[in-house]
């Protein structure tokens, strides 16, 4: 756990599962729609460190999926409450991720960021990441 003003960086937990969704559909203003209660266990109990919360007194107010593939060093989900934005929060969640991803192996991070979310444009790259025009993603959804 990691202190900050007012508020701790902690991992999420099956406990919080309820709570991060309800907060990601507010503060990340329900940008993806593919989020469920499973799918955030899923992550949890493949790596429960994954998942980066900032609370204060037990009000969740950011968070950042910090997931690492062994090969790769993804951000994901990187939220912080409405109010609680320019409090340099996601600053330390970007920090706290970045320490741990560097610690498992990783040597660069990537975040995917949705072409139409301009406040999520703007905040990754006031922390100095860049969009990568040479590369864009494919996707294909799983069966189920």
């Amino acid at each position: 756990m990691e202190q900050g003003v007012g508020y701790e960086i902690r991992p999420g937990t099956s406990g919080d599962v309820e709570a991060v969704l309800a907060f990601w559909r507010y503060a990340a203003e329900d940008t993806d729609r593919h989020d469920s209660a499973e799918a955030v266990r899923l992550l949890l109990a493949r790596d429960p460190e994954a998942l980066l919360l900032a609370v204060d007194q037990g009000v969740l107010v950011g968070s950042l999926i910090a997931g690492w593939d062994g090969w790769r060093a993804h951000l994901y989900r990187f939220a912080v409450h409405p109010d609680r934005r320019r409090q340099g929060i996601g600053r330390a969640l970007l920090a706290a991720a970045e320490r741990r991803l560097a610690r498992l192996g990783g040597r660069r991070a990537d975040a995917m960021v949705l072409d139409d979310n301009e406040l999520g444009r703007r905040a990754w790259a006031a922390a100095g990441y860049r969009e990568q025009p040479q590369c864009h993603r494919w996707v294909k959804p799983l069966p189920a």
